[in-house]
């Protein structure tokens, strides 16, 4: 049964899982059958969940519509739609960043129009653009809760004196970035950041890309236009090291009579009340089995079996290649 926590000290709550929604108009990794994705959304609003994720760049554009028209019959209210600003386009593809104030602005109302809403709850920084000042983006997010069209300020894989040089400026709510048992780099410098100003996690790919649930194959094994074709830890000697380390998981599942995906969430779920997970799916069942990963309770010793088994630094391989690393602000 899902449960409402707080993200940062600026009065947003959230549903404890959320919702990823890129996948619900494919791209990375595959098609997407609309008609399903219609589904998966309705039933996750049906077990209580109220946090959506989206973005400019997924499509691009199409997952905001996509958003946009399936959520207009529900109360506006009770919905928290999450969407980014800050990339540039050519042809229907990214080609960089641009976090110019008057483009964040001209960003903005075009997604208001594609989500058919009059208000953003929360407004992310996709990427950090090294060309423009985290300050000046800062302002004119600020600018735009002063106008009602924002409600709360988000970063996406931002560092540390990122995030407090924007948080002087406009206090920030939430921080999205990757963070699993699969990936654990926010440990050493962001975490104890975001404690320290009060900035809650929005954890993406809570599940490694599907690492995690156990249900993966090589890199060569998926298709060219599948981002786990290039992954590196999905392939070679990475791939057979990882999957020696997830049986550890697999074994817990067993024990507690839940799935690998389940174990992995619930360990996001205890690690702090300040993080909400967002996993996205294609598959109806796999959606009903992340949410009820909010029922799952780790003791103490099935915690600290899990932290050592995953430490930081088990994993092997980068988690992004050379090109995708380059957007991180680390």
């Amino acid at each position: 049964m899902l449960f409402t926590r707080k993200l940062g000290t600026q009065g947003l709550e959230v549903s404890s899982v959320g919702l990823g929604c890129w996948e619900f108009t494919g791209r990375a990794y595959g098609p997407a059958d609309e008609a399903e994705s219609v589904k998966i959304l309705r039933r996750a609003i049906e077990l209580g969940v109220n946090f959506f994720d989206t973005a400019e760049a997924y499509g691009p554009f199409t997952n905001e519509e996509f958003l946009g028209r399936e959520l207009k019959p529900y109360p506006r209210h009770k919905l928290v739609i999450a969407t980014k600003f800050g990339m540039s386009f050519e042809a229907g593809r990214v080609v960089g960043t641009d976090s110019r104030p008057a483009h964040i602005r001209e960003v903005v109302d075009d997604s208001l129009h594609r989500l058919q809403t009059d208000y953003i709850d929360l407004l992310y920084q996709h990427r950090v653009d090294f060309n423009v000042p985290i300050e000046d983006t800062a302002g004119a997010v600020a600018d735009l809760i002063a106008q009602g069209k924002v409600r709360f300020f988000g970063l996406s894989e931002a560092g540390d004196a990122t995030i407090s040089r924007a948080h002087a400026v406009q206090p920030v709510s939430a921080l999205q970035s990757e963070y699993s048992l699969f990936e654990r780099n926010l440990e050493p410098r962001i975490i104890p950041t975001l404690h320290e100003l009060g900035i809650g996690l929005v954890p993406f790919a809570p599940l490694g890309r599907g690492f995690l649930s156990g249900e993966v194959k090589r890199a060569e094994e998926y298709p060219e236009t599948d981002w786990r074709h290039d992954d590196p830890r999905f392939q070679g000697e990475n791939f057979d090291a990882n999957m020696s380390i997830l049986r550890m998981v697999r074994e817990l599942a067993r024990a507690k009579n839940a799935t690998a995906s389940q174990i992995a969430l619930a360990w996001l779920l205890h690690t702090g009340a300040d993080i909400v997970p967002i996993p996205g799916t294609t598959k109806l069942r796999h959606l009903e089995e992340n949410i009820a990963a909010a029922d799952i309770t780790l003791t103490p010793d099935e915690l600290r079996a899990l932290d050592a088994a995953f430490e930081p630094g088990s994993i092997s391989g980068p988690r992004y290649n050379e090109a995708r690393m380059r957007l991180v602000d680390r």
